[in-house]
């Protein structure tokens, strides 16, 4: 069994973020509530093909034009700009600030590994009630790539203080937790949006209903 964590980076975008107030603003610019899914999942899958690739853009350019592809172009550019303002007004899921408070009290350093932009997740975290528990924020941009690239997950470890294998991700994301794992990182997955860790990926290190439950089984790691 690996040892127990110097650092634990988190997803923020579903993870920690809860992105369901989105629906609202879709609603208002005459678009289905139900359609944050699928623009969400067009935006991760553009990110990772311009990685495949080669290329980077930013959060923003990303989210814009899938959402340009999934309004099939009725949104206005003004309209997209309302939606995307949104990023930066989104609430925390209930068990994170009790998860990064259970690691900054018992001495792990802590840390947000985010595809979206520094500015909206400073001022989510802040908004939030997170910022007192977190040492530093890694975006994609700062990085220059996106997840999951293994060197974006090793760049966080540095940032932290810590080598790879001494930082853990967490995220309820299978293929964000693969990503770190293929990385040389430990993982730990919450099951709160995937339900079952799929069986193609990596398995994590640990797994939990939420996040408290994913902070506690990896404060448990020992080495052997």
């Amino acid at each position: 069994m690996s040892g127990r964590p110097h650092a634990v980076a988190f997803d923020v975008l579903e993870t920690l973020l809860n992105l369901d107030p989105l629906r609202e603003r879709l609603e208002k610019i005459g678009q289905p509530a139900q359609l944050l899914e699928p623009w969400f999942m067009r935006f991760q899958r553009d990110s990772m093909a311009l990685t495949l690739s080669g290329d980077y853009e930013t959060f923003e350019s990303v989210a814009r034009q899938a959402l340009r592809t999934d309004t099939e172009h009725t949104a206005s550019e003004d309209d997209i700009d309302y939606v995307l303002e949104g990023f930066g007004h989104l609430p925390a899921h209930d068990d994170a600030e009790p998860a990064l408070r259970l690691l900054s009290e018992a001495g792990v350093r802590v840390g947000c590994l985010t595809v979206g932009s520094a500015e909206n997740t400073a001022r989510f975290l802040e908004q939030a009630g997170l910022a007192r528990h977190v040492d530093r924020v890694v975006t994609a941009e700062q990085a220059g790539i996106w997840k999951p690239a293994p060197s974006i997950y090793r760049v966080t470890a540095h940032e932290l203080g810590t080598s790879p294998e001494n930082m853990a991700l967490v995220a309820v994301h299978a293929w964000d937790c693969h990503g770190a794992k293929r990385a040389g990182c430990l993982a730990g997955w919450c099951e709160r949006l995937e339900g079952r860790y799929g069986d193609v990926f990596t398995a994590p290190d640990v797994s939990g209903t939420d996040l408290v439950h994913v902070a506690e089984r990896l404060l448990r790691l020992s080495a052997n």
